[in-house]
C-alpha cells in the first residue's frame, strides 16, 4: 500500500535490493528496492509484493538508503522465510554469472533454481512443512571396499590428486569410471567435504544412487530431479542447503544446489544433450555451469564420458582440461566386435535383416541376451494410402503422425495431438498401411519370430514412472527378459552382464542431416549402445545395419574407434568455423502466423545491424526445419562470432533493444546462447 512521507521513519528502516521472478520481458532485469523494519542478510528468502501479487524474493544486497527511489514509494517486505538459512555468496555469484551469460533476469534465474514449493508457500506454511522429518539414507553399516583398481584407474586417481585443473575422464564403456568417482568421493568425505554428482537423465539416477549408497552406507544422500513430487524435492533441497546431505546426486537443475562445504563436482556422461535446457526462456548448459561453479569456488571437477563432446575434447587438446584415459574394460571384459551389415543385399523382415535374426538365434541358444536398438517410438513412423499416396499428417504441425497399433491411435511426437487410427484413407477411401518400424513393431516381430522368449521394451511410451524403469531393468537383470528393444534410453549407462549381442537399426539416420552436430550425436549413440555388449566375461558382438557401409563416419568408428572419429570431426569443424572454433547464439521466435514471426526477426536483425556488431555475423532469419509446431510458426536468427567476448558484448547491447521492438509483443521469443540444435 502507498504510504505518506511522514509515515516513514528512515532511521528505523532497512533498505534492501531484492530479486524477484518478474513476467518475461517486463523490463525488470535486476533487483528492486524494498524496505524492512528488521535487518535481513543477503541471500535471505522473503515474501514481497509485486504489483497485486505476493511473490518470493531473494535479498541480493543491503543499502544505506533508498537511493533514487523516494522512501514513501518503496514497498515493505511482507515477511522472511526464517526457516531457510540465507543462500551464500557463492550461490549468488553463480546465479549472477548465469543471468549475465544467458541474458536472463537475475530474478528469473534465482527463482528457477529454487524448489517450486518455496515459491508458493507462505512463511508460516513453509515453517510447518520443513518440520516433516527429513529422509535419511544413512546407516550404521561400515563402508564397503571398492574393486581392485586397474593401472589406468590408479594413474587417473594419482593425476587427479596432483593436478588442480578440471579433468576429462575419457573412459571406454565398462572401463570403471564410476569406481574412480567413488574413490574421489571417499577422499572428500574423509576431509568432511561434500560431493555434487550431475547425471543427464532421471533414468540414470537410481543406478548411481545405488552405487553410492552401497559404497557409503554411513553417508546421507540427497537426490534432486524433476521426477520427484514438490514435497520430495523441497525435502531434498532442504537437506542439501542445511548441510545434512553428504552426497548430492541430481539432474540438470542440481547444478544450482546450495551444497555447503562442497569439495568435488562430478559430471557423468558429460556429452549428453540432456544437460542443456532447450525449452522455455531460460536455456542453459548444466555441464558448462558446473565448470564455472568449480572454477569460481576453487573446486576439482571431473567430466566423464566414453564419448566426450567435441567441445570437451578440444578443451583438453588446448590445455583447458586435463585429459585422463581409461581405454580398457575392467576385469576380464573385452571390447565387443563391431560389424557393418549391408542391408542392400539382405532379406528384410520388418526392418530386421536375415543376418541379424540369425545372430539373435545364435546368442539366445548360447544363453546370452540381446539388445535391439531403434531410435523410433511407436509401431511405425507414419500411415500411408496404397492408392493416392496420402500420409497421415498432424493437423497442427508440419509432421507425420506416428502409428500406435496397440492403442489404436495416431500420435504426434511434437505437439502431443492424437486421433483414432483410420481403417481407410480419408481422401479416397482406399486401404492404408503402416510405413517403417518403431519399437512397438520390432517388439511384435521378435515376439512372433522367437515365441516363448521374454521380451522387454524400454522407451518413453512404456516408462512413465521410476517404477516402470525399475521393472524393465529388473526383468533384464534377472534374465526373465532375454531380448530388450529400446530407444536412446537403452544407451544410458545400463549394465547387463549377460547381454552379448547388440543390433543397431536405422544407423543411417544421422549420416546426411543438415545439422552440423548430427554426425557427433550418431557416433556417440552407436558407441554408447555398442558398449552395452560383453561387459562381463562373455564376448560381445555388435551388428550395425546400414545402406552406406562405406560412409566415412561408420568406417572411422569401426577402424579407429571414437577417438578417430572425433579427430576427423574436429578437423571438419575447424575448416567450416563451427563450434568449438566459433561461438553461436540463436534468437528463436514463434507466432500463430509465419509472417509475424519473420517480421519480428527481421526487425531484430535490423536493430542489430544498427549497433556496432564488431566481429559478430547475423545470419537469417529463416524458418525452422519444422516451421509449424503446435499451430505456431517457428523461425530463428543465428549469430556467429569467432570470439566469445565479442558475441557477449553484442548481446548485452542488443537484447535490451529487442525488448522494446513493437513486434516483440506479438511473438514468443527466446535467446539460446551456445545452442545445441540449429535446424
Amino acid at each position: 500500500a502507498q504510504v505518506k512521507p511522514e509515515q516513514i521513519n528512515t532511521n528505523m528502516i532497512f533498505w534492501l535490493r531484492i530479486v524477484v521472478a518478474a513476467p518475461a520481458h517486463s523490463g525488470i532485469g535486476g533487483p528492486l528496492t524494498y524496505r524492512s523494519e528488521l535487518p535481513l542478510a543477503p541471500g535471505q528468502l522473503v515474501r514481497v509484493p509485486l504489483g497485486r501479487r505476493e511473490v518470493l524474493g531473494v535479498v541480493w544486497e543491503t543499502l544505506q538508503d533508498s537511493g533514487d527511489l523516494p522512501p514513501e514509494q518503496a514497498r515493505a517486505v511482507l515477511g522472511a522465510l526464517e526457516a531457510v538459512p540465507p543462500l551464500n555468496a557463492s550461490w549468488r555469484s553463480l546465479v549472477a554469472f548465469t543471468a549475465g551469460y544467458y541474458q536472463r533476469s537475475l530474478g528469473e534465474v534465482a527463482l528457477a533454481a529454487l524448489p517450486p514449493q518455496l515459491r508458493e508457500l507462505t512463511a508460516v506454511q513453509l515453517a510447518r512443512r520443513l518440520k516433516r522429518p527429513q529422509a535419511d539414507t544413512s546407516s550404521a553399516e561400515t563402508p564397503q571396499e571398492g574393486l581392485t583398481l586397474s593401472p589406468e584407474q590408479t594413474a587417473a586417481l594419482l593425476q587427479l590428486s596432483t593436478d588442480a585443473r578440471p579433468a576429462l575422464l575419457f573412459g571406454s564403456t565398462g572401463s570403471g569410471k564410476t569406481e574412480v568417482y567413488l574413490r574421489l568421493t571417499a577422499r572428500q568425505l574423509a576431509r568432511q567435504r561434500r560431493v555434487l554428482v550431475l547425471v543427464p537423465e532421471i533414468g540414470l539416477t537410481p543406478q548411481l544412487v545405488g552405487r553410492f549408497a552401497t559404497r557409503f552406507p554411513q553417508a546421507t544422500l540427497a537426490v534432486l530431479h524433476s521426477g520427484l513430487t514438490d514435497t520430495e524435492r523441497l525435502a531434498a533441497w532442504r537437506s542439501t542447503h542445511s548441510g545434512s546431505a553428504d552426497i548430492v546426486i541430481g539432474t540438470r537443475s542440481a547444478v544450482f544446489a546450495p551444497v555447503r562445504q562442497l569439495g568435488l563436482v562430478i559430471v557423468d556422461e558429460e556429452h549428453d544433450s540432456s544437460f542443456k535446457q532447450q525449452e522455455g526462456g531460460f536455456r542453459y548448459s548444466a555441464r558448462d555451469l558446473a565448470l564455472v561453479r568449480a572454477q569460481r569456488e576453487g573446486l576439482p571437477i571431473v567430466l566423464g564420458s566414453a564419448t566426450p563432446s567435441l567441445e570437451s575434447l578440444h578443451n583438453a587438446a588446448t590445455g583447458r582440461l586435463t585429459r585422463l584415459s581409461l581405454p580398457q574394460r575392467t576385469a576380464a571384459a573385452q571390447p565387443p566386435t563391431l560389424r557393418l551389415l549391408d542391408v542392400r543385399g539382405e532379406s528384410m523382415h520388418a526392418g530386421l535383416s536375415t543376418t541379424a535374426l540369425r545372430g539373435i538365434e545364435r546368442h539366445l541358444a548360447a544363453d546370452g541376451q540381446v539388445l535391439v536398438y531403434i531410435n523410433r517410438r511407436g509401431y511405425a513412423p507414419t500411415l500411408a494410402c496404397t492408392a493416392c499416396g496420402w500420409l497421415a499428417p498432424c493437423l497442427a504441425c508440419d509432421a507425420r503422425m506416428t502409428v500406435y497399433r496397440q492403442a489404436d491411435r495416431l500420435r504426434c511426437h511434437h505437439c502431443g495431438a492424437e486421433r483414432a487410427l483410420p481403417r481407410q484413407c480419408p481422401q479416397c477411401g482406399y486401404a492404408v498401411k503402416t510405413v517403417g518400424q518403431g519399437t512397438e513393431r520390432i517388439e511384435e516381430v521378435l515376439g512372433e519370430t522367437f515365441p516363448g522368449v521374454g521380451i522387454a521394451r524400454l522407451d518413453r511410451d512404456v516408462i512413465r514412472r521410476n517404477e516402470d524403469l525399475h521393472a524393465v531393468v529388473a526383468s533384464v537383470a534377472s534374465g526373465a527378459a532375454r531380448i530388450l528393444v529400446g530407444t536412446q534410453m537403452v544407451a544410458k549407462g545400463h549394465d547387463f552382464p549377460a547381454l552379448t549381442l547388440v543390433i543397431v537399426l536405422n544407423a543411417d539416420h544421422g549420416l546426411f542431416s543438415t545439422d552440423f552436430r548430427a554426425a557427433e550425436r550418431l557416433a556417440q549413440t552407436i558407441v554408447q549402445v555398442a558398449g552395452r555388449a560383453g561387459r562381463a566375461e562373455r564376448a560381445g558382438e555388435v551388428l550395425i545395419q546400414t545402406e552406406f557401409p562405406e560412409h566415412p563416419l561408420l568406417r572411422s568408428l569401426l577402424e579407429g574407434g571414437y577417438d578417430a572419429f572425433a579427430a576427423a570431426a574436429l578437423e571438419e569443424r575447424h575448416s567450416a568455423a563451427w563450434p568449438p572454433f566459433s561461438r553461436l547464439a540463436a534468437l528463436r521466435a514463434s507466432a500463430p502466423q509465419a509472417q509475424t514471426t519473420l517480421e519480428f526477426l527481421q526487425a531484430a536483425r535490423e536493430a542489430g545491424e544498427a549497433l556496432d556488431a564488431g566481429r559478430v555475423r547475423l545470419l537469417g532469419p529463416a524458418p525452422a526445419a519444422m516451421a509449424r509446431r503446435a499451430d505456431r510458426h517457428h523461425a530463428q536468427l543465428l549469430l556467429e562470432s569467432g570470439e566469445r567476448a565479442s558475441l557477449h558484448r553484442f548481446l548485452q547491447q542488443w537484447v535490451p533493444v529487442i525488448e522494446t521492438l513493437p513486434t516483440a509483443r506479438r511473438v514468443r521469443w527466446a535467446l539460446d546462447v551456445d545452442p545445441l540444435e540449429l535446424f
